[in-house]
């Protein structure tokens, strides 16, 4: 029946708008990261939290990658300069560097799991990478 079918909306990003800087919930989560010198990410859930059910997590994270890493990185995951650019929390924004960056399938399979889908974005310049991820 058209017109009765509501429009699809995205769920929003809720947290506690507390900007992280520890590294070990990040690691746990992402080991492909090797020893960053340093991370500053925010992480929450999809939705309302007055909402029952299972709970969707996100995490933005913008982290510095040891240069060993970074290269690293890119020698493994052969990511390339698609043009695309990553949709952070406002809280992260001003960490992001400005770009170009490196992207592709096969890094963002390299920050995946059985629970995590993860979309990674490096700028090689200044190595740092930024993790829009999702999880349960």
């Amino acid at each position: 029946m058209v017109g009765c079918q509501a429009r699809a909306e995205h769920a929003a990003k809720a947290g506690s708008g507390e900007l992280r800087t520890e590294l070990d919930p990040l690691l746990s989560r992402f080991p492909v990261l090797g020893t960053p010198a340093g991370a500053r990410w925010m992480s929450g859930t999809y939705g309302r939290a007055d909402v029952p059910g299972p709970s969707t997590y996100w995490i933005d994270a913008v982290v510095t990658l040891q240069p060993v890493d970074a290269q690293r990185i890119v020698s493994t995951y052969a990511p390339t300069d698609e043009g695309e650019e990553p949709d952070v929390v406002d809280g992260v924004r001003a960490d992001v560097p400005g770009g170009p960056f490196l992207t592709g399938e096969a890094l963002d399979a390299a920050f995946g799991s059985e629970r995590w889908h993860a979309s990674a974005y490096l700028e090689p310049e200044s190595g740092k990478l930024v993790l829009v991820a999702t999880g349960n």
